[in-house]
């Protein structure tokens, strides 16, 4: 036998062969003389039979999440055990010999075993390293990186350049009171709110340009669809002839993901039993005001001139999206100057709205984006209108100064996207170790406590 490690998902090849296995015990079934157990690795999930007694011995005193590594043989598992639901559920191996506990687990603060981890919000996020592990999480987190393994992918097979931008920056990106303020030194500083500024600097370098990139918000409220810091993935290019362009590429790439996510990862699909939506038709597009009359005609609440949309808003439109168009996604136009950062381009036939957008996917905002002004002395202008100062922006101004072709973009919220492909209820289900008004790894009141 080679003392070359097998993952379980490998196994299936190695049927009658003896493999070195190593990984952590998921769940762990005896029945006297005769013991099962999941062993997990970075690969998946195979099941282990025990029957010899040494190891049935050292079992008997194990928790589950125990680190192990043992000498087993691969073998078919009968006509009536096979498990369709698992790539490995076929096979299973025999433990034979050299069992090793390489980690003992304490005794766990609740159970681990079952298929459904059935804990409230806060108690899985205080326990986070240890649910984290359990076949209900961990495959969130998979898609997750597949969701930027298809955004790179999708931009790089059309020449965008990957840039890597600060997230110490010296004044409020998006102008407003909702940014962390950071002792630096002896100076002022903020957490970025999003990498935008950077990312249209380096327009003017490489001309198509992404990044993923944490951001930054400090807003006053705690739903199910913000955060406190997020990953944004961020995307702007320039020389656009026309900033319908810009829907265009924010079209293919939710298009790509969903389709990439479809292909790649049905395993982890299969364990959460979600299946990912289908956009076949193209991605209706409707100005704001026609958003609000389409809301008004189906549920009769009237938010007919307000400059924004409301999350029940943005729900009944992706409804009337599939009834109408056959998936729930639609672009919403044309929203107010006063709902958009001052960099966001006016419309040029009604100066009061801008040439912007928000994709709109399955129940919310997915996508948020437009054409950006490229003119310098209006941009200057702009950031005093908001109470801004020229000299903040000096680096950024720069750029526009010396030439910006028209040029825009959008920006993409990771965790939200990840919460409705997967049919989440709460972002916080969908950040690795999420932080909002009440929480930075543990409860903030908890925290101060201790520290007391």
């Amino acid at each position: 036998m080679s003392s070359i490690r097998t993952l379980a998902g490998e196994a299936n090849k190695k049927i009658g062969q003896e493999v070195l296995l190593k990984g952590w015990i998921q769940r762990l079934r005896t029945h006297g003389k005769i013991a099962f157990f999941d062993l997990r690795d970075r690969s998946g999930v195979i099941q282990v039979v025990v029957t010899d007694e040494k190891i049935l011995g050292q079992l008997s005193d194990l928790s589950i999440q125990s680190a192990v590594e043992f000498k087993g043989r691969v073998q078919k598992r009968g006509e009536k055990y096979i498990n369709e639901s698992l790539p490995t559920g076929k096979i299973e191996v025999e433990a034979l010999s050299d069992f090793k506990i390489l980690s003992k687990a304490h005794a766990l603060p609740f159970d681990m075993g079952g298929e459904v981890l059935n804990l409230e919000l806060p108690t899985l996020l205080d326990n986070r390293s240890l649910a984290l592990r359990h076949q209900q999480i961990f495959p969130l987190f998979k898609v997750q990186e597949g969701i930027v393994r298809a955004f790179r992918e999708i931009l790089q097979e059309r020449q965008f350049t990957e840039i890597f931008v600060p997230t110490l920056v010296p004044s409020a990106t998006e102008g407003g009171a909702e940014v962390f303020k950071v002792d630096y030194y002896d100076y002022k500083a903020y957490l970025a709110q999003s990498p935008q500024l950077y990312k249209q600097i380096m327009v003017s370098v490489f001309e198509r340009v992404f990044t993923v990139a944490h951001a930054y918000r400090a807003e006053p409220s705690i739903t199910t669809r913000h955060l406190s810091e997020y990953v944004s993935l961020d995307v702007e290019f320039g020389f656009i002839n026309s900033w319908e362009e810009i829907m265009d590429l924010a079209e293919v790439v939710a298009k790509g993901i969903l389709e990439y996510i479809d292909k790649n990862y049905k395993q982890e699909l299969n364990m959460l039993n979600v299946s990912v939506p289908v956009i076949k038709n193209k991605i209706p597009r409707i100005k704001l005001s026609e958003a609000h009359e389409i809301v008004f005609k189906r549920t009769n609440s009237d938010n007919r001139g307000e400059p924004d949309l409301d999350p029940q808003e943005e729900q009944e439109l992706c409804k009337w999206a599939d009834e109408e168009h056959g998936a729930p996604f639609v672009f919403v136009t044309h929203y107010p100057v006063s709902k958009r950062p001052f960099y966001t381009m006016p419309d040029p036939k009604d100066p009061e709205l801008t040439l912007s957008f928000d994709l709109l996917g399955i129940k919310e905002e997915w996508f948020t984006g437009g054409q950006r002004i490229n003119d310098y002395e209006m941009l200057v202008n702009n950031i005093k209108k908001v109470g801004g100062k020229e000299e903040n922006f000096g680096i950024y101004l720069q750029a526009f100064k010396y030439g910006m072709p028209a040029e825009g973009g959008f920006a993409i919220g990771l965790e939200r996207l990840t919460k409705d492909i997967l049919g989440l209820s709460n972002v916080r289900e969908a950040a690795l170790f999420p932080r909002d008004m009440e929480r930075i790894d543990e409860r903030l009141k908890e925290i101060q406590q201790k520290e007391k």
